[in-house]
């Protein structure tokens, strides 16, 4: 049996497991599809040994940018974002290479034009930096929107935000507000990005990498100040079938 499976730090939130096993059962393929929780990403070797007939995995957080060092090859758009999400593994003759792909681009990209609608001149907050922040980032640059990413701590040199910067002048010039980091995935529901969103209005496009739940307290947030709203579901899906396309040498 074929496996394939998702490595991150903490996996109760994601879909993915669910989203593959459904798609093994509607094709009939004998497959599995598991969550490998690992507590540093040095233990990757020893789950690439371990499982012999593992074949593709997906990377979450914390480790799309720190899985790089472990890998042999990488895409034009992982090298591009300095992040990875997909990772082939190619078994033959008695040796092992892992190849470094990033799916979350295409599905960003193709989920996130669905929410602005073709809108021209937007500008947009990326809320965090990490691996996901990266992609989005590089996504944005590609459409030609222009961003501004947004951290606890900014570096200068990035000339990125500080949550306590933004005002109500930067969210009015900033319509898109993407939200990367972990806050109100579940079981953490609670949580929310530290903006003003009291600033917001109905021209605001809010866009949450969550999927779990389906309307995080960002989104509820920005639904009452009758913003219109996105989850990060078919996000997940799109980059999902890119893995399996990748896994599968479909072109």
């Amino acid at each position: 049996m074929e496996i394939y499976g998702i490595i991150g730090e903490k996996l109760i939130h994601s879909s993915s497991p669910a989203f593959f096993q459904d798609k093994f059962q509607k094709l009939n393929i004998d497959a599995d599809y598991i969550p490998f929780e690992l507590s540093d990403i040095a233990d990757l070797p020893e789950l690439i040994q371990s499982q012999k007939n593992l074949i593709g995995l997906n990377v979450t957080i914390p480790f799309k940018e720190s899985v790089i060092p472990y890998l042999d090859f990488l895409s034009p758009e992982a090298e591009a974002t300095g992040a990875v999400n997909t990772i082939k593994i190619i078994r033959a003759a008695g040796k092992t290479k892992l190849h470094g792909y990033n799916t979350d681009v295409i599905g960003f990209k193709d989920s996130v034009e669905l929410l602005i609608s073709g809108k021209k001149g937007l500008k947009a907050l990326i809320l965090g930096t990490g691996g996901s922040a990266k992609s989005v980032a590089f996504v944005l640059q590609n459409l030609g929107i222009h961003y501004q990413m947004v951290s606890r701590e900014p570096k200068a040199k990035a000339k990125e935000l500080s949550y306590v910067t933004i005002d109500a002048n930067i969210l009015y010039d900033h319509l898109l507000i993407i939200n990367t980091t972990p806050l109100g995935m579940f079981p953490n529901i609670d949580s929310a990005p530290d903006i003003p969103y009291h600033f917001l209005s109905g021209h605001h496009f809010l866009y949450d990498l969550i999927y779990n739940p389906s309307e995080t307290l960002f989104l509820k947030k920005g639904k009452k100040k009758k913003a219109i709203v996105q989850n990060g579901l078919n996000m997940l899906h799109i980059q999902a079938e890119e893995s399996w396309k990748i896994w599968q040498d479909i072109n």
